[in-house]
Parts: C-alpha cells; structure tokens; sequence
C-alpha cells in the first residue's frame, strides 16, 4: 500500500508530505481545491503522461515520491528485475520532471535505480489500481472490457490468452513470409535468369588462375618478338662464351686471369680466395653461355599460338571489364554468384509449402482462440453473476448486466469483441452500457466492477476519483459502505464530496488553495495545502462544511450523526 507521497513543484503544489494509512482515505475540500492534484502526482509517479504544465509555474523541475509496502511477490519481482532493496518492508519510487526549451523529460527510479516505462507499467499494475470518472470512455472501449474480463478469468484465462498470442504470432510470421515469398517472386526470377547467365558466360570463360592475363600478356611480348630474342641471346653467347671472330669472349678473358691468379697464389696464397671467385665466375659464364645458346635455339615463331593468345587476352579484358576489374575480382565474383544461384534454385520453401504452414499455423491460432472463447464465455457468466450481487446494495438491484462476447477476426488477444450490456430499469431493453448508464449508474457500476476484482487480489491500493459523482442520499451511503468493505482487504484512497462517504473514513484528509506571499514580499502565489483530520473536532466540522457549506448547529448535528452512524456501521461489520 501507499505510505508516504511527498511531492515538490507538481501544478499547484509547491511541497507537500503526506502519509496515508490502511483502509478507507478520503480525501475532501472545495472544488477545484486541488483534490485531484493529489490523485494525479499519484498517476504520475507511476509513469503515468505527464505534460510541462504540471510543473509548477516558475520552477523548471518538479519531483515526486511514493513510498509503498511490499509483499513477497513484489520482493521476488524486484530481485527479478535486479533492483536492489532497501529494506525488507518498503519499496521508493520517484520520478523527476524537468522542463526544457522545447521538450519535457522525465526519470523514474526505484530504489534509486533508473527504470525504464515498461518495467514502470508492470510495478504500478502490481501497486496500484485509478478509478476515475474517465473510464467511461474505457468501458466504451471492447480491449479494455476484454482485459477486465481476462483478469477476471484468473490464470487460466491468462495462460489461454498467452497461448493464443504465441499462436498469433505464429500465424503472422507465416503469412509474412508467404507474402513475401510471392512478392519477392518475380524479383527472384529475374535475379535468377540474370546469375545464370552471368555463371554460365564465366564457366566458358575457364577462370581458374588470378595470374592468368600477366602469364598471357608475358608470352604474348616473347611471340611478337622472336627473331630480335634470338639475335639478342646470339648476340650474348658470343660475348660470354663462343664467337665467329677471334676477339676474345668473356670466358676468355676469366680464364687469363685464372692462369694468372694461379702463377700469384704460387708465391702468395692470400690471393687464393679471389682465384676461388675467379674460378666461379669461369663456370658461370660459361653455364650462362650454354644456357643462352639452349634458349636461343628453343626460340621459334608461332603466329596461331600468337593468335590464341591475342585472342584470349580480348577475351579476359572483356570479362574484367564486366566483372573485375581484376580477374582475382572476377574469379570471385564468379565463386560468390554460383553460391547465390544455388540458394535460389535451392529455395528454402516453395510458395506451396508456404501456403500449407500458415494454414496450418491459423488453424492453430482459431483452435486456441476458440478455446479462449469458451472460457471467457463461462468467465462472462460468473462475472454477470457477482457483478449484479455487487450492485444491489447500490440500489440497482433492477438492473440486468450481460457479457456480450461476438466473433471477430482473430489477433493476438483472441477471436472476441467484448460489449457490456446494461438494462437499469425492468421492462427497458438491454443496451451497451456507455449507451444507457447515467453518471450515478456509471459510478455505481464501477465500483461493483472493481469489487468483484477484489476479492481476486486486483491490486493493494485503489484509488477512486470522485466515484460518488452524480448520486446522493441511501445511494450515497450504499457506496459509502462498499468502499468501507473493500478497504478491509485493500487500501483505499477516494476524492469524494458527498459526507456520508468522508464520514466512513479511517483516515480523513482537507484539501485547500491557499494565496501567499512568495519569499515574504508582495507578489501573491496559489498553493495547494492538505491538513490531517485526526480529531473529532476537525472532522466534525469538515463533515458539516461538506453537509451545509457552513458549521451551523444543524449541520455540525448532523455531522455527528454521520459519524456515529459510520461508526456503528463499522462495529456491525468487525462483529
């Protein structure tokens, strides 16, 4: 349940604590004296939508807490989420709003740890549950009815429509893939013609060296200039070893000088390493003479080995251009498109197989949701049951309710559009709720709503915003006691005018505007102030205030009736 609220700088608020208790709170004043503030920094430390203008006005930061008990359920659920406890008892949760130049911003945190908006929506489902007489619009709104009709059903209704989500879900993953296996067909087709031709074009081509063209290119310069090679290595084996002339050739020349070295080394074997060189030097030659004149020899035109060249050079130029630019590039283009080409003549799955896995996948989807139907259909039965019992101490006891569930296309919250139907008067026909139900029998049948919940553990604090709105006299009273009875297992917190409700109070609340002086000099500023009715005294006469707008002794008289009489009420009840 919700301790403590403290709020700083939130709409007309400038700083307030306030600690509630367990069971009934009311909270009472004049209109618009800032009541719903109240219920609204509530809404908003929770994660609820926020705009700058709840800031107040010369403050650029507003800052809320609440500091809420927990349960072992909710200790277990917070070590989940790895967020740390700060004792064994109670949970802080707090939200920063700060307005800027152009946006607003907000942090929530528990426990001091920075929390995101999902993690915020699933807490404040587990904290806290707002009446307010904006539902109305809710109760219109077939996914809120079904919601509630969902919770109702408890966790097998719960599982059953998880399942059915996974099966939705499913199902749309099937047919995304069919539609795009039937769209991208076309695409895949030409895709395909084109990566064919293309590996059929470079498997003629024969690409299996990178160094192809330089090797071609190489032999293509030794072709075109035959007759100058063999003159040239002629040329070069007359000088090293052998020539027509009687000059002498290069291993002439080493071998004098070997001759000579030998005469030297005779007297002076220092020089025997140079003679060794020397003699190194005369074999080489004369191994380069023998093998330029083996080359020169081996030289012969080749002008249809020329061509072949010529031709497959043009050839390989054509396929770089197109492929490369290099051939390494084109010989990986081609590995790279024969594995494409594969997996598109491979497909994972033809349109057929497609077609069969969403049917088969939607017939899963309408086999659960069917099952779902039928558990909602018995759930609709017991919640009409309680629902009416709920609303006969509220004096509707005339009424007829039903659950009206009809077959739409199934999503992934199932197969049903949910309608509350509503007859307040015997002998009218039953209509949708929103349709027929004044205010008063709008509130009423809120409150029996949240009753039913109740008693399914639906949330430990309840917060009711002006649930009395529209109703006065014995029904008055008769909500009166239904929020007495749901603050026995619950907290309660209500914004009420009406004194019959204030007078049920476990604990009592005023809320007043107040006009100031800011920083103790002219300028005037509104503020919101709560004061605790903890006497007798206070609440007698705020009871009166409520009854007839000012402490007459009729009014005052018939505030102490009220609460002798919500005393007795709760004496009957703990007996």
């Amino acid at each position: 349940m919700l301790l403590c609220l403290r709020i700083e700088n939130f709409a007309l608020i400038d700083k307030l604590e306030l600690e509630f208790g367990a069971r009934l709170n009311v909270l009472t004043g004049e209109t618009g004296a800032g009541k719903s503030i109240i219920l609204d920094a509530i809404d908003a430390v929770l994660g609820g939508k926020v705009s700058s203008r709840v800031i107040r006005t010369g403050t650029n930061r507003a800052l809320l807490e609440g500091t809420f008990s927990i349960n072992p359920d909710l200790t277990a659920w917070l070590i989940e989420q790895e967020i740390d406890l700060l004792d064994d008892n109670s949970v802080i949760i707090s939200r920063e709003i700060t307005a800027t130049v152009s946006n607003i911003r907000s942090r929530s945190r528990v426990n001091g740890v920075l929390v995101n908006r999902q993690i915020m929506g699933n807490l404040r489902d587990r904290l806290v549950e707002i009446t307010a007489q904006g539902q109305t619009v809710q109760v219109g709104q077939s996914a809120h009815l079904r919601n509630w009709l969902d919770l109702y059903g408890g966790d097998a209704l719960i599982q059953q429509r998880q399942e059915v989500a996974v099966a939705f879900s499913n199902y749309q993953q099937a047919h995304q893939s069919l539609e795009q296996r039937r769209t991208s067909e076309r695409e895949r087709l030409q895709q395909l013609d084109l990566l064919t031709y293309q590996v059929q074009e470079l498997s003629l081509a024969n690409l299996d060296d990178p160094q192809e063209m330089e090797q071609l290119t190489q032999e293509r310069e030794r072709l075109n200039h035959v007759v100058d090679l063999q003159q040239m290595s002629y040329k070069v084996y007359q000088s090293l070893y052998q020539n027509d002339a009687e000059s002498p050739t290069a291993a002439d020349l080493l071998g004098d000088s070997e001759t000579l070295l030998n005469q030297i080394v005779e007297f002076d074997n220092q020089l025997q390493p140079m003679l060794e060189l020397v003699r190194d030097a005369v074999a080489t030659v004369m191994e380069v003479g023998r093998q330029i004149s083996i080359y020169g020899e081996s030289l012969e035109a080749d002008p249809q080995r020329l061509e072949e060249v010529e031709e497959r050079l043009r050839e390989l130029k054509q396929i770089c251009r197109k492929y490369g630019p290099s051939l390494a590039e084109a010989i990986a283009y081609y590995e790279k498109i024969q594995i494409e080409l594969a997996e598109l003549n491979n497909h994972e799955q033809s349109i057929e197989t497609l077609e069969q896995k969403e049917q088969i996948c939607l017939q899963y989807l309408l086999q659960f949701s069917h099952k779902l139907t039928q558990l909602r259909l018995k759930t609709a039965t017991n919640l009409e049951s309680h629902l009416l019992s709920e609303l006969k101490p509220l004096a509707m006891d005339k009424v007829r309710f039903q659950v009206e569930i009809t077959p739409t296309s199934p999503t992934a919250t199932g197969a049903d559009k949910i309608t509350f139907m509503f007859s307040p008067n015997p002998g009218e026909p039953i209509q949708p709720l929103t349709e027929i139900a004044s205010g008063g029998e709008m509130s009423r049948f809120l409150l029996a709503l949240k009753a039913c919940f109740n008693q399914n553990d639906y949330a430990e604090t309840m917060v009711f915003d002006e649930i009395d709105v529209g109703v006065s006299g014995r029904v008055a009273q008769a909500i009166a006691e239904k929020l007495y009875q749901l603050s026995q297992n619950q907290q309660v917190l209500c914004v009420t005018h009406q004194p019959l409700i204030a007078a049920m109070a476990d604990r009592h609340f005023r809320v007043e505007k107040q006009v100031i002086n800011k920083n103790g000099n002219a300028e005037q500023r509104t503020v919101v102030r709560v004061t605790s009715l903890d006497n007798l005294t206070t609440r007698r006469e705020e009871l009166a205030q409520l009854a007839g707008g000012k402490s007459a002794n009729q009014a005052i008289a018939f505030a102490e009736s009220l609460l002798v009489q919500a005393a007795n009420h709760r004496h009957q009840q703990q007996t």
